[in-house]
Order: C-alpha cells, then structure tokens, then sequence
C-alpha cells in the first residue's frame, strides 16, 4: 500500500477542516479558469492566424517564380515556360500544384466613375476551390473556354461601381510598349468577397490570354509561376530548393516576403499568447502555494503525530503533494471542460463577432488540435506541482514536541 496515497484520500477536499474549504474552492476555481482561458486563447490564435493565412494564401499562392529583375512595378516581365520545367517543379514533395497567372494594371471606367485594378489572368490550370468558397454572385470565369472576356470582380468594386453580374466593363491598358492605350469589354460572371480589402479593392480575375495579348507575348510566357504547397511551415525550405533548380534569369518570391505586413501582425498574436499562458500560469501557481501552506498550517498536529510515529519530512511532504494534486487535477477537468464548451459553441454558433474591415474576418474562429490541447494540460499540471515542491519544505520546521503541547 502506498502509504502517502493514503493518508492524501483520506484528507481529500470534502474532508477537510472548515478554515481550508474555501481556501480549496478558491484553488479550483484560480485553476479552472486559468486553463480555460489558456485553452481559448490558443484556440482563438491558432485560428485567427490560419483563417488570414488561409484568405492570403488562398488568393496569392505561398511561393511565385518570377522574373529576376528590379521591376517593382505591377507591369510584370515575361519569362517562357515549358511543359518539361513545370514537370520539374511539380517533383518536390512538399509541392501540391504549379499554375500560371499574369497580371496587368488598368483602369475600369463606368459612365461616371473610374477606378484603378489590377487584371490578373489565370491559366487553364488554376485552382478554383478558394475563390468558389468565396463566390457571394454568379459563376466563376472561363467555364466556357470560347468566351475569355468573362471576370470576377470584388463585391467591394461592384458596390462602389453599381455592378451586377452579367453587366459589361470596360477596362483600359497601356500596351506593352507604353505608347498607346488599349480598351477591352469584359463581361462579370461572378462576384467575390475575401474579407482582405488588399486584394478586393483592385483585383479582377480573368483569361491569362487577355493579359498575354495586352502585353504582346507570346504563348508560352507568363508573367508568375505560382506555386502551392502541402505543408506551409516548410516555405522557406521549399523556397531554397526551388530557387537552386531555376534558371538563373528567374527568383523566387515567397507570399511572406510580398505582404509582410500581414505576416508581421500575425506574427506578434504569438506574443500575447506567450503573455496570457505565463500569466495564468503565475496566478495558478500562486495561489496552489498559498493552499498548501494553509492545508500544512490546519494540519500541523497531524504532521506531528505523523513524525512522533517515524514519519519522515519526506514521505509527510509527499502526502501534501499528493494532495495538492489533487486539486490541481479536479481544477483542470472543470477547466478543460469549460475551455473546450467555450470552443465547440464559437465554432458551431459563431456567437462573438469582429468588424471585417479591422479584422478580415466577420466572427471570432477557433482552432485546437490534440496535441496543443494535451501540451496545455501537461505543462500546467507539472508546473504547478513543480512549484510547490519548495514551499512543502516548511513541513521539516515542524517540531513534533511543540506541536503536541497544545492538543
């Protein structure tokens, strides 16, 4: 029989003197809301920082190939593209798809209003699953491969500009040279909305060919290569091989390096979380520290008792871990049990919401896999046992004759 165990179930929680039963409730409580909102605050992290990589990545993929140059401009440089090449890029295993696209500034002018776009021209090979997860209005483009001068336009655009699906447009370029303006008549098949006003206040998807023809290319260049990825973390991995097996004219943009300001702000939440663990953390350990000396305290005459039959400091010190861990237990059961209701009712519900024009997304999302979940659970038990360990050594300044006096 484990004899610490013991005497630490018999001097369970519902059974101790009444001076300590507050103190307790108080203990399970500080504990329980701590891993709570530990759990919530990763979750809530977790899922804000993939839900905005999500809408970046979803529009612009994770790396582009590029020409290499110092053109900084939305005018993009063509670079000539072969069936063997994109074959070759396709072969990394951390790369899931490889698609064209080109891009060209214009302006999109209506009977009484113009507005600055930018065309972006999609090949026949383009990944359609994020913009049709956004798709408020119409079909998406190109269904028909006779007709390329259909385009999605931003339901932003379409509200400032009065626009409708099946409305024509008319969108004017300089040419390649720059020394004439050329006009093209579209025709909206579709409306998006991405919540990311970088990219829904200028963007217009259309036919890469529109582009190719503005800019005088010919069939096989492109102005980007981009490429999409299993496993996002590996980015700057997958960058550098890539960037080895490239010719020489072309350079490797990573969507990190093109909006760094959206990866930045991601970037701090981590730091807030770090902030709202440590702190929780410390106010759990606290006040388990300020329970066991006051547990230690209301039973001092049972730790002499304990001492005048061969007890030693170490096995009495034990039974008062023991028990302590069992708090510490019962306050993380109610706290995961809270954690996890509060993340499985915003994520069924959505019941807290955000203004998308600050946050890009419309409701608070969730995120939390098992093995976080298990990570939160493991580091605050064993801290907050391991920080007791210190404070237990006040059991060997109890001298058994001074505390028999009194009883």
């Amino acid at each position: 029989m484990n004899f610490e165990y013991f005497i630490a179930r018999h001097i369970a929680p519902g059974r101790t003197e009444a001076f300590s039963k507050p103190v307790v409730r108080i203990a399970y409580v500080s504990i329980a809301l701590g891993l709570a909102l530990m759990i919530a605050s990763v979750a809530i992290v977790v899922g804000f920082k993939h839900s905005i990589r999500e809408k970046v990545v979803g529009f612009s993929a994770p790396l582009k190939i590029v020409a290499f140059d110092r053109n900084k401009s939305l005018e993009e440089t063509p670079i000539k593209v072969t069936p063997s090449f994109l074959d070759s890029l396709a072969r990394d295993p951390n790369v899931v798809h490889v698609q064209l696209s080109a891009q060209k500034a214009g302006v999109l002018k209506t009977a009484d209003q113009i507005q600055g776009v930018v065309l972006k021209g999609v090949g026949p090979h383009f990944d359609w699953s994020y913009l049709k997860r956004n798709l408020v209005a119409g079909t998406l483009p190109l269904n028909d491969s006779s007709d390329d001068r259909q385009v999605l336009i931003s339901q932003k655009l379409s509200k400032e500009l009065f626009l409708k699906v099946g409305d024509p447009v008319r969108l004017w370029f300089l040419s390649g040279t720059g020394s004439e303006a050329l006009g093209r008549k579209f025709y909206i098949s579709g409306i998006y909305h991405t919540g990311l006003e970088e990219f829904d206040k200028r963007f217009i998807i259309g036919d890469l060919d529109q582009v190719r023809q503005l800019n005088g290319w010919k069939s096989d260049q492109t102005g980007t290569i981009e490429i999409e990825l299993a496993d996002f973390n590996r980015i700057n991995e997958t960058a550098q091989v890539i960037y080895n097996q490239i010719p020489y004219n072309m350079t490797v943009n990573s969507i990190v390096q093109e909006y760094p300001e959206i990866f930045n702000w991601l970037a701090l939440l981590d730091t807030n979380v770090v902030v709202i663990l440590v702190l929780m953390l410390l106010v759990a350990s606290i006040t388990m520290v300020s329970t066991l000396f006051i547990l230690i305290i209301e039973r001092t005459s049972m730790v002499g008792i304990l001492k005048t039959l061969g007890s030693n400091n170490t096995s009495i010190r034990k039974i008062f871990l023991y028990k302590a861990a069992y708090i510490i237990g019962w306050g993380m059961f109610w706290g995961n049990a809270t954690g996890l209701l509060f993340y499985f009712i915003q994520d069924r519900f959505h019941l807290f919401h955000l203004d998308p024009q600050n946050y890009y997304v419309s409701y608070v999302p969730v995120e939390l896999n098992p093995l976080s979940l298990l990570w939160l659970n493991a580091g605050t038990f064993l801290i907050c046992v391991l920080v007791l360990i210190l404070p237990s050594y006040y059991i060997t300044r109890i001298v058994p004759a001074r505390t028999l006096r009194y009883e």
